[in-house]
């Protein structure tokens, strides 16, 4: 599956839009995560225990969307987009979103 930021794939043709895709999950803050949190905040720097939940986060969404365009018979998803909300005090939602297309063949 081709998942990409840009509206179309170069070097290719689309055939049909299959219309939008999304995945998304949400995650909630670890107690134990959140005291290492603070403590790394208090030292300034990156927060890994927060970077990595985000980057598993992203990973499950695109996975979610991937699956939903390929049930559709798509070949790829285009201007595929994160965006993220707080859902309440400790959990954040990640989704992301595209447009499913199928590509003709390569000249």
């Amino acid at each position: 599956m081709i998942v990409v930021t840009t509206p179309d794939v170069h070097g290719r043709r689309i055939d049909t839009v299959l219309g939008l895709v999304r995945g998304n999950t949400i995650r909630g803050r670890h107690v134990g995560h959140d005291f290492q949190a603070v403590l790394r905040n208090m030292a300034g720097g990156e927060i890994k225990e927060y970077t990595k939940m985000m980057a598993e986060a992203r990973e499950q969404a695109i996975d979610r969307m991937v699956d939903e365009a390929r049930a559709l018979g798509a070949d790829a998803v285009l201007s595929m987009r994160f965006q993220t909300c707080e859902v309440m005090k400790g959990a954040a939602e990640m989704l992301c979103y595209g447009t499913a297309v199928t590509l003709l063949p390569e000249d």
